[in-house]
């Protein structure tokens, strides 16, 4: 059993939770929610001179695991394929250096529920 999906609205709400969050810590917003047929890149930022594609994860328990434990071999292929999209079209191309982050919105390790606690993954995985 996983938990339901969270809605479009509360989606967005911590979409740009995470994304204050990380201008907080220095990086630029470039692009949100960027679609293509592959899929969705919820946040893209500049750190210094590196693109990062962020997946932002919430899940209000962690009874089935942390938002982070659900960006599975599967999602990274279609945000490695967005991003790739995102590039070209772009025209970084080979040029520009790219990473993969993760924020994973959730409550705090090593209980179920309460106050939620944020988890930037930086290099979460490679493409």
């Amino acid at each position: 059993m996983t938990s339901a999906p969270v809605s479009n609205n509360k989606g967005q709400v911590f979409e740009q939770m995470a994304c204050r969050y990380l201008q907080q810590q220095g990086l630029e917003l470039v692009e949100s929610n960027y679609r293509s047929r592959k899929g969705e890149i919820d946040l893209i930022m500049l750190d210094d001179h590196c693109l990062v594609f962020v997946e932002v994860r919430y899940r209000a328990t962690n009874r089935y695991g942390s938002g982070a434990e659900t960006v599975n071999r599967r999602k990274q292929e279609r945000l490695i394929a967005t991003a790739n999209h995102y590039l070209q079209g772009k025209h970084h191309g080979a040029t520009q250096a790219a990473r993969f982050d993760v924020i994973s919105i959730g409550p705090q390790q090593g209980t179920d529920q309460g106050t939620d606690s944020m988890l930037w993954i930086k290099n979460a995985f490679q493409a």
